[in-house]
């Protein structure tokens, strides 16, 4: 249902557009968009906020780098469909 804007969100998120892949993921309210919105926050360097979001996705916090988390986030989708 929301696979094109997590999509979206990860594009913008890894050309650099922060800003617009919270915009993104902000207006979702599902289990990947929380996803999402800890790893943005991890890549901003807001780690309380990113395990807010974690708990809300229903999943630890990632200690692993931000490249994996990546992939892992688009392994996923491309498996659910989101």
């Amino acid at each position: 249902m929301h696979a094109k804007e997590y999509q979206r969100a990860m594009d913008a998120e890894r050309s650099g557009n922060w800003d617009a892949a919270h915009r993104i993921v902000q207006s979702i309210d599902t289990p990947e968009a929380a996803w999402i919105h800890a790893y943005l926050h991890r890549v901003e360097g807001d780690l309380g906020n990113a395990a807010y979001w974690y708990r809300r996705a229903g999943r630890p916090g990632c200690t692993g780098s931000l490249e994996a988390e990546r992939e892992a986030i688009r392994g996923a989708l491309g498996a659910s469909g989101g």
